[in-house]
């Protein structure tokens, strides 16, 4: 495990800096400044061997330096740049410190680094249906159908449609997918105004020119596959979390009964066991993870 050291504040490289939101960080200064660093940054040397490039902790290292400080409590492992990059962004990624556009360019930027879909999506926790669409429409330009897509507006299947799609065809789509009943009518609105902004303002969230393309022709068929197979993976992951609550729960349960064996804890402690999983013993109510 790496030791943490003390740095010079001012001997550190942002590899991959980042505009951090001012409310957010002048909270983080503050609350440095009144209890303390909780976590140490994450470093390596630089290639000179004087200075240090900065893996995790822009925010923190910044602070530090807001409040004058010249040196800061740091963890410096040995990594190759490229693996500074993942674990980068695979922290901003669980601290979810990264806008929608934002999120989806990294995943872009680990795809131009060589990375394939598959793991790509096993770095940052999504699938690589979801990854191998995020990476078809980002090198289509489709920022207007990804940031929907971010949003929660519509599923990265169906932008993916949309996206191989001649305008004309997916309102033709869209019209019989509505009628028919296939696709509700919420949905459809929706996909129509994408659709009419991408048409007039253009793929890009700042871009002034309209979308002239040719594409492939969408069915209504296509979009509702396309939906019905979003409606089927969101049902799965209902049905997942259910499954593992109920094996969590029996799991808590028997282990509860067990420790309250004297026998099964004398056993534990001879066996050297003396701890539980933290998540487990903050269920339990077990202070600290003791058994």
């Amino acid at each position: 495990m790496s030791k943490i050291v003390m740095i010079p504040t001012n001997s550190i490289e942002v590899l991959n800096p980042r505009v951090r939101n001012k409310k957010i960080f002048e909270e983080l200064v503050e609350s440095i400044r009144k209890v303390g660093l909780k976590r140490p940054i994450t470093v390596r040397h630089a290639p000179n061997g004087e200075h240090y490039e900065l893996i995790c902790g822009q925010g923190r290292l910044e602070a530090f330096q807001k409040l004058g400080q010249i040196e800061i409590p740091a963890m410096v492992i040995k990594a190759t740049r490229d693996e500074c990059f993942v674990m980068s962004l695979v922290e901003n990624l669980a601290r979810r410190n990264l806008s929608p556009l934002e999120l989806i360019r990294e995943v872009g930027s680990l795809h131009e680094r060589g990375y394939s879909n598959a793991q790509i999506a096993e770095k940052v926790g999504f699938s690589a249906d979801y990854v191998y669409s995020i990476n078809g429409l980002l090198e289509k330009g489709e920022e207007r159908l990804l940031d929907a897509v971010e949003r929660g507006i519509i599923p990265h299947t169906i932008a993916a449609e949309i996206a191989r799609a001649t305008d004309v065809d997916v309102q033709r789509a869209l019209t019989e997918a509505y009628e028919s009943g296939e696709l509700p009518g919420g949905q459809v609105l929706a996909i129509r105004r994408i659709v009419g902004e991408r048409n007039t303002i253009g793929k890009g969230m700042r871009s002034a020119r309209p979308s002239n393309r040719a594409g492939q022709p969408a069915t209504a068929t296509a979009l509702v596959r396309a939906y019905q197979k979003e409606v089927d993976r969101q049902k799965m992951l209902v049905k997942k979390a259910h499954l593992t609550q109920g094996r969590l729960t029996f799991v808590v349960g028997a282990m509860g009964k067990l420790l309250a064996e004297d026998h099964f804890v004398q056993l534990l402690r001879a066996e050297g066991l003396g701890t539980l999983p933290q998540p487990i013993a903050d269920r339990l109510g077990v202070g600290q993870g003791r058994s």
